[in-house]
């Protein structure tokens, strides 16, 4: 009496199939964890030279943003934004990451605190805007976007957070706030140059996107010239 294979080849194909579809999962996930791994220790490596002093003028420039936008303008919003938070989270297990060696829960409830979360925000809106201006990504509008998400975007939590922390007059942070647009300008500009550079290098780092107009205006019944 004959007895019935374990399995039939048609299944022992399926399970070859799964396999094969389950490797470049596995492989994508170890990327991406690699890659934001990466631009968290980007991030905390900008922070060791502290602030500087341009010209021995009083306008501090701190080098993190610029690894803030970057991981939004090379990884884009997702995987930008977890590389942002685990920094965060590092910080608040008391290691001392950010610029002038900051580190523990104290950062968090003090007047930068803000400017942290701003950080959440704004690398997100650089990477979903970035995703949509690749893969021509043109220089003037990623600088625009870039500056949207590195500058205004921080600063929309940053300075108020830190007003109402301080006792500071909101008008007068904002006042304030604006010694620091310099270096900020400066590394937007940087941020877009290599991110360009980057892109032009390694596609497909960022899938890109449609704007939800051009979808808006994709998915319109045409409409015949009278």
């Amino acid at each position: 009496m004959s007895t019935a294979p374990s399995s039939t080849p048609s299944a022992e194909i399926a399970d070859e199939a799964s396999a094969t579809e389950r490797a470049p999962k596995r492989r994508g996930t170890a990327r991406d964890l690699a890659q934001i791994a990466v631009f968290t220790g980007l991030i905390a490596a900008l922070g060791l030279p502290g602030a500087l002093y341009l010209g021995g003028t009083a306008v501090p420039i701190t080098f993190q943003t610029l690894g803030v936008m970057l991981a939004g303008a090379v990884l884009g919003a997702r995987k930008g934004f977890l590389s942002v938070l685990l920094l965060l989270a590092l910080v608040a297990a008391g290691l001392p990451l950010l610029s002038g060696g900051r580190g523990g829960l104290g950062v968090f409830v003090g007047p930068s605190v803000g400017y942290l979360a701003g950080w959440l925000l704004g690398v997100v809106v650089i990477g979903w805007a970035t995703a949509r201006l690749l893969p021509r990504y043109r220089v003037v509008p990623a600088l625009l976007w870039t500056a949207l998400g590195g500058i205004v975007a921080i600063y929309l939590i940053g300075v108020p957070v830190f007003a109402a922390i301080t006792g500071t007059p909101l008008g007068v942070a904002i006042v304030g706030a604006t010694v620091f647009l310099p270096g900020d300008v400066l590394k937007v500009v940087v941020t877009v140059l290599v991110a360009k550079g980057v892109h032009r290098a390694w596609p497909g780092l960022i899938e890109p996107r449609a704007w939800p107009w051009a979808r808006r205006g994709a998915s319109a019944p045409a409409v015949d010239a009278a």
